[in-house]
C-alpha cells in the first residue's frame, strides 16, 4: 500500500518538472537560392561591403526603432547586365532563444519582395516560414508600412519570431534609405 501513494507523488511531480526543450534546428533555403527568388532576372550579385559613418549608424538606428540582437547582416546588388535592379539582405536576429536567418529584398526603387526563412532553429514558431506570413511583406515600401502589429500581423505562438523579424526587416529598410537609396546608377 506504501507504493501508491509514492507512486502518485512521482507522477505528479513529473508533472510538474519543467519539460525540456528541443532545439530544432532547419536549414530550408541557401543564400544562392534566396538571391535567385527575389531576383530572378538578376545574372550576377555584388557583395556590398556595408560600412556605416557614425551619424549613419545613428540615423539608421533611430528609424529602424528597437531592436532584438544580430548576429551578421550581408548584402549584395543584384545585377542584370550593368543595371541595378536591387539588393538582396541576409540578417540573423535572435528569435526566442536562437538565431533565425531570413532574407530580404529590396528594388532600386524601395519596394520588398516577400522575405525566405533560410534557417529556423527555434523549436516552436516555424508558421514565420509560411507565404501567407512571409508575403506581408511583398510591396511594401517605407518604414511607416513595417509596423509589427499594425501592418505585419503576428502569428499565435510565434510572437517573438515575428516580432524580431519585423524589426530586423525595419533596420534593412532603414539602411537602405539611408545608405543604398542613391546607389541607383549603373554598376560597372
Amino acid at each position: 500500500m506504501a507504493r501508491i501513494p509514492f507512486l502518485a507523488a512521482s507522477g505528479i511531480a513529473a508533472l510538474l518538472a519543467p519539460a525540456a526543450q528541443v532545439a530544432v534546428a532547419a536549414d530550408y533555403m541557401s543564400i544562392e537560392a534566396a538571391q535567385r527568388g527575389l531576383f530572378a532576372q538578376a545574372d550576377r550579385f555584388d557583395e556590398v561591403l556595408l560600412a556605416l559613418s557614425p551619424a549613419q549608424k545613428a540615423s539608421v538606428t533611430g528609424l529602424a526603432g528597437p531592436q532584438p540582437p544580430h548576429r551578421s547582416l550581408r548584402a549584395w546588388k543584384a545585377l542584370k547586365g550593368g543595371d541595378l535592379l536591387g539588393y538582396v539582405f541576409v540578417d540573423e536576429v535572435l528569435g526566442r532563444q536562437d538565431m533565425i536567418t531570413y532574407a530580404a529584398g529590396i528594388d532600386r526603387s524601395g519596394r520588398m519582395g516577400a522575405l525566405e526563412i533560410l534557417s529556423y532553429r527555434e523549436s516552436h514558431g516555424g508558421e514565420i516560414r509560411g507565404n501567407a506570413w512571409r508575403n506581408q511583406f511583398d510591396g511594401r515600401s517605407g518604414l511607416e508600412h513595417l509596423r509589427f502589429g499594425t501592418d505585419i500581423k503576428n502569428i499565435a505562438g510565434a510572437t517573438l519570431s515575428c516580432e524580431h523579424v519585423t524589426q530586423g526587416v525595419r533596420w534593412i529598410a532603414a539602411l537602405w534609405q539611408v545608405a543604398l537609396r542613391s546607389d541607383s546608377s549603373p554598376s560597372a
